[in-house]
């Protein structure tokens, strides 16, 4: 096996074949898609006997820590052919990938998951529980009628990708730099339409971007929404409310910060009334992304935090050094910390006895990094472990708000 950057001109082909062969790619418009994905940031391919077997992609972006922007790649996609199965072949491919991004300078990796468990291997933990709420529109409590919008398509990625930049970032929020991410997924939406408004001058100021097997009736899926103050969130909300007359159900994740619980009128009633029907009225959370650090000195370098000072001894470690080979450079970030978290947060290598000890993987410690769960908490299901009276400073320090990433990858 021999891993190798990506190359558009020479490995589009076999990328093509590879998503078709997974079933990414069913159509020609669906090939215009996926094309997109490989050039949108860093990619790597594995080679077999000369033949490209297994590609992996990343997209370069930031993630939101507090108030701080962190540097990030989301691994837009892991895939090997059928006829690599079963060799680690994308365990393998993925762990370079990874090295390669950190080497040039990324702090934390993300990305989408198929199953619990697999990425765990390479050092991923789950991410906060995601929200999926399917309501009637007509019944949402929005009062002010929404201005009529503009009609958006698939010409205008450009403008709503420019427009997800300047959205309202919270907590764990990811974005993503290309604009070939915003137009895979505007490519990939089944009858996908857009409606949102403008400034004087032109440009988008929100908006948001649905898709739906079935026009008529739905329910239509919300794939994002881009907005920057309450009154754009609101003016949206009553776009969709507008679509109510017709449409019977609309499917979104729930916004950071908001409970659409709030905004929806007898949300309880609605759900027995529907209840196992196409239209019913509920709400699905699902973990579906992990993340983890690849720097932890520059991660913890971007944090700033209200509570503190701390001082722990941290041992890590990390499992992705077994799917490296050993003339790589980056073998992970295990090994024996000094940590400070405060105002001002930072390590150093090495360990001070005067100082308590924390042990983690760093699936665990990424997650008590960006708040996914305490760590008291992790240490009861996750691999972290420490003396009680510092995982109780590390509750009362580390008391962050639950992160989304607000963008699927």
């Amino acid at each position: 096996m021999e891993i190798r950057v990506y190359e558009d001109e020479r490995d589009r082909p076999a990328a093509m074949r590879i998503y078709r062969e997974v079933g990414w790619v069913t159509s020609d418009e669906h090939e215009k898609a996926a094309a997109e994905i490989p050039t949108a940031g860093y990619s790597a391919v594995a080679e077999i006997d000369g033949s490209v077997e297994s590609l992996a992609c990343s997209a370069s972006g930031t993630l939101r820590h507090l108030t701080t922007d962190i540097s990030l790649a989301a691994v837009t996609t892991v895939a090997t052919s059928r006829v690599a199965r079963k060799r680690a072949l994308a365990a393998r491919l993925t762990a370079r990938l990874l090295a390669d991004l950190a080497e040039a300078g990324t702090d934390v990796a993300v990305l989408g998951i198929f199953e619990q468990g697999y990425y765990n291997q390479l050092g991923f933990g789950n991410g906060s529980y995601e929200n999926w709420y399917s309501f009637d529109p007509s019944q949402l409590l929005v009062d002010a009628p929404p201005r009529i919008p503009v009609r958006l398509g698939p010409d205008d990625w450009e403008p709503m990708h420019a427009n997800r930049l300047q959205r309202l970032r919270l907590h764990g929020a990811c974005s993503l730099d290309s604009p070939g991410v915003s137009r895979a997924e505007i490519l990939w939406s089944q009858n996908g339409f857009g409606l949102g408004y403008r400034d004087e001058e032109g440009a988008l100021t929100h908006h948001v971007w649905c898709e739906s097997k079935d026009v008529e009736r739905g329910p239509y899926t919300v794939l994002w929404m881009a907005y920057r103050t309450k009154a754009e969130f609101m003016e949206l909300m009553g776009l969709l409310k507008s679509l109510g007359d017709q449409v019977r159900t609309v499917k979104i994740n729930e916004p950071p910060s908001v409970q659409l619980h709030d905004l929806v009128r007898q949300p309880f009633k609605t759900r027995q009334m529907t209840q196992r029907t196409e239209h019913e009225s509920r709400m699905t959370a699902l973990p579906y992304w992990q993340a983890r650090i690849l720097d932890l000195a520059s991660c913890l370098a971007g944090t700033r935090l209200t509570e503190g000072p701390l001082q722990f001894n941290l041992t890590l470690s990390d499992p992705i050094a077994k799917h490296l080979a050993p003339d790589v450079p980056w073998q992970g970030i295990a090994g024996k910390y000094i940590i400070r978290l405060g105002s001002e947060c930072g390590c150093d290598q090495g360990r001070d006895p005067a100082l308590p000890t924390l042990r983690a993987s760093v699936n665990a410690f990424t997650r008590l990094w960006l708040g996914v769960r305490p760590a008291t908490s992790l240490s009861w299901t996750d691999e972290l472990e420490g003396p009680a009276d510092l995982l109780a400073d590390l509750d009362a320090v580390l008391r962050l708000p639950t992160p989304h990433p607000d963008w699927e990858f």
